[in-house]
């Protein structure tokens, strides 16, 4: 695993879990956390690149990024 510049409180693990699962598990892990809560989504789905920053967007949290660990990503997203 390479290291990041993000530092996850919580981890959702969707890898193996095709669209929308791993948006769908993200978003129910964010609203069971507690504002400020930096949750880190493990994906291989190609499109959660593109879903999880168009739901950041409209739910008003923060993206701060996503790394490319080669066979999967990881997204790290932070409850506002």
């Amino acid at each position: 695993m390479s290291e990041s510049e993000h530092t996850a409180d919580v981890t959702v693990d969707a890898r193996g879990s095709a669209c929308p699962g791993p948006l769908m598990d993200l978003i129910g892990k964010v609203k069971s956390v507690d504002e400020g809560t930096v949750v880190e989504l493990l994906t291989g789905d190609e499109g959660s690149k593109n879903d999880v920053p168009e739901w950041v967007e409209e739910a008003g949290h923060d993206l701060l990024g996503i790394v490319d660990e080669g066979d999967y990503y990881a997204l790290y997203v932070k409850k506002t």
